[in-house]
């Protein structure tokens, strides 16, 4: 509790500091009147000895006053305040004027820029040395004395310049660190988000690669079977290639949670060469009449084998969907130091359930994994069907 009281007391006065620090100010003043203090700059002083103490509250409630407006214009408040105290320093001699001026002389000093500082700066040193210079000249004192009266004055006045700017300062610092702050946490939340997308990415290709394929499969071939007279052979062929691209979902869908949930393995296996003929014998099976020849790339290897197997059986299975028992033509062949590879389809017809809504994902991923490896890729409508041909160079290993 008492912790609490005291954080709501600093609280306020914070808030009200600038109406509170001038009325403080006027009460020392009043209060150093009311016990005498005078006279404490008299070696200055052009008046006769005497003088009542109060009358230095005609310079200094004035100084408290102009006080209250001294973040608004703390330059006119610190000139007018001077001349209060010089005034103050030739006649009373009072304490209330030199206060108030440590105080707004702090505030300028705080609120003032590298230059604005620098300009105090200089008028401090100057103004030492012509209250050394004036010491000497009217207030017939010796040297000692005179030097240390420009040691006091000097180290009054530079603590507080000196106190200001360096609370000033580590203000600064801690602004700097705080925007250095949100500056990293801003471009730690773009890299999360980027993270996150292209995970998002990885995923929706994994996902499309290996379960929406077979899961296609199983749509078409279910289809295919109903479509046609029954007949217990084909269909028994076709129970069969469901059941096995369901399994084959199964286990990649397996894969993809164990990864999520246990951040270990992998999304699914990366494609070989040595799937081309499963691939080829999966789009035979659902309908496809395919020609097919290649040149010798066993040693091909990297992320060229790979984005070659992805292009051929995303080709394949686009097909199966959309122009199932078409003639198809597979090729691959190296041309100077690129490899290329041609999937033509000709005749045809899609499939009633998945001709309408299809908005291509596929063909765009397997643009932007070619393209990522430096290639080409082109799909679209040939002279008598369908063409989708990538250019893939053969450098790539990663």
């Amino acid at each position: 509790m008492q912790e609490q009281g005291d954080a709501g007391l600093s609280a306020w006065y914070r808030r009200h500091r600038w109406v509170v620090d001038p009325i403080a100010m006027a009460l020392l003043a009043i209060v150093m009147a009311a016990l005498g203090f005078r006279s404490i700059w008299a070696s200055f002083s052009v008046i006769p000895d005497g003088v009542s103490p109060w009358w230095a509250l005609t310079l200094a409630l004035p100084a408290c006053a102009l006080a209250l407006i001294k973040r608004r214009a703390p330059v006119t408040v610190l000139t007018v305040v001077t001349i209060l105290f010089v005034i103050d320093l030739l006649t009373v001699g009072g304490i209330g004027t030199l206060v108030v001026l440590l105080d707004v002389l702090w505030t300028a000093a705080f609120v003032a820029g590298p230059r604005g500082r620098r300009v105090l700066l200089i008028l401090l040193g100057g103004a030492t040395l012509a209250l050394f210079v004036a010491a000497l000249a009217f207030a017939r004192v010796d040297f000692a004395v005179a030097f240390l009266i420009a040691v006091q004055f000097g180290a009054i006045f530079g603590t507080d310049y000196w106190w200001a700017v360096a609370v000033s300062q580590a203000n600064e610092l801690t602004e700097l660190h705080r925007q250095r702050a949100d500056e990293a946490a801003a471009v730690a939340e773009r890299d999360q988000a980027e993270a996150v997308r292209k995970e998002r990415e990885t995923m929706a290709r994994e996902l499309h690669d290996v379960v929406a394929g077979h899961v296609m499969a199983m749509a078409i071939r279910a289809e295919a079977a109903l479509s046609t007279a029954p007949d217990q052979a084909k269909d028994r062929d076709a129970l069969q290639a469901v059941r096995d691209a369901g399994l084959d979902a199964h286990g990649a869908l397996r894969s993809m949670i164990t990864v999520l949930r246990r951040g270990d393995g992998r999304l699914s296996p990366t494609p070989r060469w040595s799937d081309l003929e499963r691939i080829l014998g999966d789009a035979r099976r659902a309908g496809l009449s395919i020609r097919f020849s290649s040149d010798d790339l066993d040693e091909l290897g990297g992320a060229a084998e790979q984005a070659v197997v992805r292009v051929v059986r995303e080709a394949l299975t686009n097909c199966t969907r959309h122009a199932s028992g078409a003639d198809v033509d597979v090729v691959i062949a190296m041309k100077e130091e690129d490899l290329r590879v041609v999937v033509r389809s000709r005749g045809g017809e899609a499939a009633p359930s998945v001709a309408r809504g299809d908005q291509g994902w596929g063909l765009q991923m397997l643009r932007e994994r070619v393209v990522a490896l430096g290639g080409a890729f082109t799909a679209g409508p040939d002279s008598d069907g369908w063409a989708v041909e990538a250019r893939i160079p053969t450098g790539v290993r990663a």
